[in-house]
């Protein structure tokens, strides 16, 4: 007597004797599991195959031709799915307004110098003589003060920056996942 495996099918799982003419036989005779190996089987043909997958596209472009109003013909002989439809796209475009609301300001730039290396150099006068300076320019925002040091140069030369004004408590330096040992 032949022995019994579990069909593939994670949704069936039922224990079947294999077909003995059926070499490799994974799923079970029911008709949803024949349906699942098929689906399967054509799914991993369409990625490995490149000529089976060109003839499936040429047969639906042929089908489509041959149809062309079958979608005219589904919609008014099926008034529910019009509706249905309607009333999904209705909420898709809200959803997209939604969206497009939200993004607005997204695209704005924060802050008005990027962070990063930049090379100073005179603006006037013989620049093949001069070299340039390099700088390294970090930005930080309002909201964080106590990452700025109280000798910066925000606070020397940019007195209406009130970076160093607020003086944060040293828990709040811990926290912060930016902040840096100092002073």
């Amino acid at each position: 007597m032949s022995q019994k495996i579990r069909c593939a099918n994670p949704h069936c799982r039922r224990p079947f004797v294999r077909d003995p003419r059926v070499k490799g036989q994974r799923y079970c005779g029911k008709k949803e599991c024949q349906r699942l190996r098929r689906r399967r089987w054509q799914h991993e043909k369409m990625k490995t195959d490149p000529d089976y997958r060109k003839n499936q596209q040429e047969s639906q472009q042929c089908w489509v031709e041959q149809n062309r109003d079958y979608w005219r013909r589904y919609r008014a002989n099926h008034p529910q799915y019009v509706e249905r439809n309607r009333l999904l796209q209705k909420g898709r475009d809200q959803k997209r307004r939604r969206q497009m609301l939200a993004k607005m300001d997204a695209s704005q730039e924060i802050y008005p110098v990027t962070p990063g290396t930049y090379y100073l150099i005179p603006a006037k006068g013989d620049l093949a003589k001069m070299d340039p300076i390099s700088s390294k320019y970090f930005v930080i925002p309002q909201t964080y003060p106590f990452l700025a040091k109280k000798d910066s140069m925000d606070l020397l030369f940019f007195p209406e920056v009130d970076c160093g004004k607020k003086e944060a408590t040293a828990h709040d330096r811990k926290s912060h996942p930016l902040s840096r040992p100092g002073p």
